[in-house]
């Protein structure tokens, strides 16, 4: 995630929309701040808006309160995860590097934003069923771009592919587990240390999977 940034106000100030999305951006580094230092049932509206240098007010304006915070927090994050592990796999040709280039541009990305890390595979699941929902939403979007990239690298070459869509959602949930337990545990010590574990997991299950 990006710093957060300031916008210059008076004349010079931007449209409103890109005021907004900078609001939204600090409102997110300071939840995220937040909710990893405090816990999600001790953390406020309050200490998020106080952390992020604004008033409840601005915050009121985007979210209608801590869950609603979370809930968007959760989806931001799913979507830029996403993001890095499908650029990492487009450039590799060979089935299996694509495969370890997404597996590594998450576990980079997990230990690039430790804070979000803790709070979007530990502390969602003290925020509630609807948390959770957009916790396994973040899960099934990954499965399904793990799926389809499978299966059009399939029909390219007939190199391997995922069985099923569950076969694909299967390896991302054994994934989240693993770096929860890391967040939770501190086992391994570094979470990029699942690189190997992780590899063998996915390039197992879609090699038993078949053309």
């Amino acid at each position: 995630m990006a710093p957060p940034a300031s916008v210059p106000r008076g004349r010079h100030a931007p449209p409103l929309e890109v005021r907004l999305e900078v609001q939204r951006r600090r409102l997110f580094e300071a939840a995220t701040a937040v909710f990893a230092r405090l816990g999600y049932a001790e953390a406020s509206a309050e200490a998020i808006s106080r952390e992020a240098g604004m008033s409840k007010a601005t915050f009121y304006e985007h979210f209608a309160n801590k869950e609603e915070c979370m809930l968007a927090l959760v989806s931001h994050a799913g979507e830029d995860v996403l993001g890095c592990m499908l650029e990492a796999a487009r450039i590799p040709t060979d089935w299996q590097e694509r495969h370890m280039a997404g597996v590594r541009a998450f576990l980079n990305y997990a230990a690039a934003n430790p804070d979000l890390a803790r709070v979007t595979l530990v502390e969602v699941v003290g925020a509630g069923p609807r948390a959770l929902e957009h916790r396994d939403a973040m899960f099934d979007a990954i499965a399904e771009g793990m799926y389809q990239d499978t299966e059009q690298a399939a029909k390219r070459g007939g190199s391997p592919r995922f069985h099923s869509k569950d076969d694909a959602y299967a390896c991302v949930g054994a994934i989240y587990e693993l770096a929860s337990r890391h967040i939770r545990h501190s086992h391994p010590p570094q979470v990029r240390d699942l690189e190997p574990v992780i590899d063998r997991l996915v390039l197992g299950v879609v090699s038993q999977s078949g053309r």
